[in-house]
């Protein structure tokens, strides 16, 4: 949000960009090649979980409660958002190239209407600001990183199924984590909220050890 900040004689005391470029204050242009800069930007979310993350957002706009955006007819993944009693509602989304977001709210918090959400009030505002960003511009996809794997799944079970099953949804995986076809047990078969302790008797090839990690660990899909 900062991009720099100057004292009152104009020195940068503070700079977001941190790099190094002396070849960037050349007195003249004389054919020299163009500066490059390192990246330097720190790490902190690798591609394939940042597609994931993008590709479930995306869901929100093809079949989610954003479907109206999808009348911009380009790429666009988001989030809608509403408080308890409507008091607030919200649209965060964005394109490969720019990000909006819309909230609506009084000042002084008081319900907007009995069910008023996000994705009717907020979107049509994304979508009318989104109509003007973007004209004129090309449109951009979403860069899938390499290594990618894509799978059409059961929306109500999760299961893999074969492309373009009725009630099938294509979802992006990473290398070896795409769901099974058939006949794999998901926990025993049971709920995880059904299952009480480890003496159900082992199912389908998981041992009690197994099923209790699988439900103690906070690392898996939720």
């Amino acid at each position: 949000m900062i991009d720099r900040v100057q004292d009152r004689h104009g020195k940068t005391i503070f700079r977001h960009d941190g790099r190094n470029c002396d070849a960037c204050n050349a007195a003249a242009w004389q054919d020299q090649p163009e500066p490059v800069l390192q990246d330097i930007s720190e790490y902190v979310l690798d591609p394939m979980t940042a597609y994931q993350v993008t590709s479930m957002m995306r869901g929100v706009v093809e079949r989610g409660t954003a479907t109206s955006v999808s009348a911009l007819g380009v790429p666009v993944a988001g989030k809608t958002g509403t408080t308890n009693d409507e008091k607030d509602v919200w649209f965060i989304g964005f394109t490969p190239n720019i990000v909006t977001g819309v909230f609506l709210g009084y000042d002084t918090p008081k319900p907007m209407g009995y069910g008023e959400s996000g994705g009717g009030l907020a979107a049509p505002v994304f979508i009318d600001f989104m109509k003007v960003a973007l004209k004129g511009k090309p449109v951009a996809e979403f860069q899938v990183p390499e290594g990618m794997t894509f799978e059409s799944v059961d929306r109500r079970t999760g299961r893999r199924v074969a492309d373009g099953s009725p009630g099938s949804i294509r979802e992006a995986f990473k290398p070896g984590t795409s769901p099974c076809v058939a006949d794999c047990p998901v926990i025993d078969g049971f709920e995880a909220s059904d299952i009480v302790t480890s003496t159900i008797p082992v199912v389908g090839g998981i041992s009690p050890a197994l099923r209790d990690k699988l439900l103690d660990s906070t690392g898996g899909l939720y």
